[in-house]
Formats: C-alpha cells, structure tokens, sequence
C-alpha cells in the first residue's frame, strides 16, 4: 500500500495581523490557531503560504501585502526579509518601543502575576543604525543572496563564495552581505576588501559541512575612544597565505590599532580555548565609559578579542544609570554584583558604596574584571569566579559580608533555582534585577515574590530594528 499523499499546506487570504510576537514574528489568530508571520506588521493585511502546521500554531509567510500596517517603514537594508539580524526594520522606530514595553508588561502580566506599579516610559536609543561595537562575519564556500540555492555549471558558472551571517535558524547556509548598517565605518569596508582580496587569491572558504577551509570567521570591533579591532580566523595553518592576508589588511586600512588571528581546526566556532596572535597593534583595544556620579574620572576598560563588553556602549551606559539610581545607595553599602562579567556595573557603582563583590562563572572575565579594577584605581571591588548556585552560599556570605543590595544581571536563561533560594536566605534589602529577557526575569521574580514587591521597573532598547529589549526591575524587601 503506497504512503498517504501529505496534504498541501494552506494559502491564507486577507490575515490581519494583530501583534508583535516573540522571535520578531508577527501573530494573527486563524480558525483559533495562532499564527506567526515573520517580517509582519500589527495592522497588515497579507495573504500567508503556511510552511509550518502544528497543533497549537502555524508559521507561515507573507506572499501578498493588500493593505500595509500604519507603523509601517520602509526598510533601510537590501538584506531586510532574509538576513536574521534585524527583523523590525520595517517598523517606524516609534512603535517598536512601543511594542518593546508590551513585550515587558505581557511578561510581568502572564508570567510573573504578581503586583507592580506603572512601568517606566521605555528609554529609546538616539542611534537607530551604526550602534553595535562588534559584528562577527562568516566565510562560507556558498554563498545565498536569495532563499534559491546557487547553481554552477559548466555554461554558467557563479561565484559563490561569500562572507556575511547565518541565515536564521541554518547552521550551513551564509548570506553574503553587501552593506550592513549596524557598525559604523570601516566595518563595510574591511568586510568587502578581504572578500575580494581572498576570492582574487583563490584562498578557500569554509565548507561547514565537510568542516574545511583557509578562510573561516572574522570580527571587527569599534571602540569610541577610535581604536579598531580586526581577528581573522583560519580554518587552516598555511603561514604564507596568512601572512599576505594580514599584510594586506594592514596596509589597506591602517586605522587599525589591534590586528590578530587565530587558527582554529576544531569542529566547533568558538575561539575561547585558542590562542590569540598579535600580527600589528596592541591586543587589546580600549572603551571608555562615564561614571554614575559625575565628579569622577572616565572609566576605561581593555577589550581583547575574547572579552564581553556591551555591544551597544551608550546605551549600557543608560542601562547601568539606571541600575545605579533605582538602588538609591547612601554609600555605606555592601554591594553584591552577580554575574558580573568583565565587572562593568561593579565598576560603575563602586564609588557610590562601601564595596562590591561580584561574583562570575567565567574565569578569565574574572581576570579582566580584576585588571579593570586596578586601572582605573578602584580599591573597594572584589571579584570571585566560580559556578552561581554552587560558590553563593552561607559560607562565601559569613566570609565576604552579608549584602545590603544585590545587583544581578544574569544570562537570558535567568538564575538557577538554587541561586534564588539562596538569594531568599540572605534576604538583601533591595534586590536590582537588570535583564535582557523580560520572560526569564518575570518567571524569577514569581519565585522572589515569597520575599520581595516590585517597587520600580524600566525598559531600556539596547538593539533598535529587534525585537530585543533589556528591562531592569527595582525588588524591596515586603
């Protein structure tokens, strides 16, 4: 007996769109399915091919726009619809911080379910473009500018290898970029010249399926005080082709102030256990920050290739401010900074308390953040490395001091359980939650609740044209 023919997936007229809705997608509702349109505005209305059907919810595409959504713009980027990176382009700025505060009171409504005052106007970004200070680029011996595959044959050979993102959700699958308007200049430019340069010199790109190649990743890193980073990353140990390409980067753009490589043969991207080579320049590049209180010097911090600073400067700067005022320290106060990084915020607010100690999973982070500390003179911070639900226990609190105020800025994923029952049995008096996944942040201040209200709460817009949006909340001891 032959297999059933699966039935075709439907094409749907005249949808309206309701929402924006997590992962960037827009929500209609159809026959009392949920549906998600990615690239869709509240306020369309679209014919959809459904290329997804499940139980609860479909996916599906946008095939015709009959009437376009007031909060409708066009788009800045010719890679808008297919590239990942930034999928609300087509939302009048305005509206997307609109939405972004919904994305926060939805969480706090659904998830938390517990009491909380007016939720702040959300702090916008002046820059809407140009604001990211690093972007990482893939080679890829296939490059898609279109969903279609290239196709190469004898009579009509393509070019296709490219360097740009993954396309959302395909591990194999590289658009080639053309022009990015997320980092100001001369990422573009950098971008551009090494492809031509390395297509003109037959070097090879990547082939993540077979894992080989010369030509791998690259970052580029812009600081504001005008230092630029550039890391090639090789897939391949061929000295002399390195050596050309680095040379040829040198003296094409010699605005670069940290210029350095990596050869990675393992199966994986990730360059965290590889060594760093320092071609031309310093290994490090430097940003600066103000303080929260402005009677104290700039804050600098050294970035390497490996190190995490906030990928929007000036908006963790408005970020931290806030974190800082909603504490309302008097200065005599033990501050606990978990999840502290690189130890930014544990910085930042060290001139307004007695002492920080900030506590960080990640070893060399802590390495950075001790650097940090000592460079811009600052005596009174600490740091620890070590496992969260693991290190933050009765006995690291009897050695270090019992906190007044506990910042935590923990990873999208949240805090572990065992972090907040521990956090519960020290019982700060204030608690600052600063997060960039508002649904995590409500589920942990559910469990908070047992001990702790919501006193203020402040949406921030870190990456404008995303859905993304960080919110910080003040929690005081009931």
């Amino acid at each position: 007996m032959g297999r059933r023919k699966k039935k075709p997936l439907p094409l749907l007229e005249d949808v309206e769109i309701r929402d924006a809705g997590a992962e960037g997608k827009a929500v209609a509702r159809v026959d009392e399915k949920v549906l998600f349109v990615p690239f869709g505005a509240p306020g369309d209305v679209v014919d959809v091919q459904v290329y997804k059907k499940k139980r609860h919810f479909l996916e599906g595409r946008i095939v015709a726009l009959k009437k376009a959504s007031p909060y409708r713009v066009e788009p800045r980027c010719k890679h808008f619809g297919l590239c990942g990176g930034c999928k609300w382009q087509h939302l009048d700025y305005a509206y997307q911080k609109v939405f972004k505060q919904k994305q926060v009171k939805d969480a706090l409504d659904r998830i938390a379910k517990v009491p909380y005052p007016e939720i702040n106007a959300i702090i916008g970004s002046e820059k809407i473009y140009y604001y990211r200070n690093k972007l990482e680029f893939t080679f890829s011996n296939r490059k898609w500018l279109t969903e279609f595959d290239p196709v190469a044959t004898e009579d009509n050979p393509v070019e296709t290898r490219g360097l740009g993102f993954h396309l959302p959700g395909k591990f194999d699958k590289i658009l080639d970029i053309e022009e990015c308007f997320l980092q100001k200049d001369p990422s573009n430019a950098i971008r551009l010249a090494v492809k031509d340069f390395a297509i003109e010199k037959n070097y090879s790109f990547y082939n993540v399926r077979e894992q080989q190649g010369f030509l791998r990743n690259m970052i580029v890193r812009t600081s504001s005080t005008g230092d630029l980073m550039v890391v090639v990353i090789f897939g391949e140990e061929h000295p002399e082709n390195i050596r050309e390409l680095m040379t040829f980067l040198a003296e094409k753009f010699p605005q670069i102030t940290s210029l350095m490589y990596v050869v990675n043969p393992k199966n994986n991207d990730s360059i965290y256990d590889l060594e760093t080579r320092l071609f031309k320049g310093k290994d490090h590049i430097l940003e600066v920050m103000q303080p929260a209180r402005p009677d104290r010097k700039p804050l600098y911090f050294k970035v390497g290739p490996k190190s995490f600073y906030q990928t929007n400067p000036e908006q963790a700067r408005k970020l931290y401010q806030t974190a800082h005022d909603f504490a309302g320290f008097a200065g005599n106060e033990l501050v606990y900074d978990l999840y502290t990084g690189t130890g930014t915020i544990a910085l930042f607010i060290a001139p307004s308390v007695k002492k920080v100690v900030g506590i960080e999973s990640v070893e060399e982070a802590v390495v950075h953040a001790r650097k940090n500390a000592a460079e811009n003179d600052i005596a009174n911070v600490e740091f620890h490395a070590g496992d969260m639900a693991k290190l933050l226990d009765e006995e690291f609190i009897a050695q270090h001091g019992h906190p007044d105020v506990l910042v935590t800025d923990p990873p999208r994923a949240g805090m572990h359980p065992k972090v907040i029952r521990q956090i519960l049995e020290t019982a700060p008096e204030k608690i600052v939650y600063v997060s960039c996944n508002p649904a995590t942040q409500a589920r942990d201040i559910a469990l908070l609740d047992e001990k702790y209200r919501i006193e203020k709460v402040q949406p921030v817009d870190m990456f404008p044209q995303t859905h993304h949006v960080e919110n910080v909340v003040l929690l005081v001891k009931k």
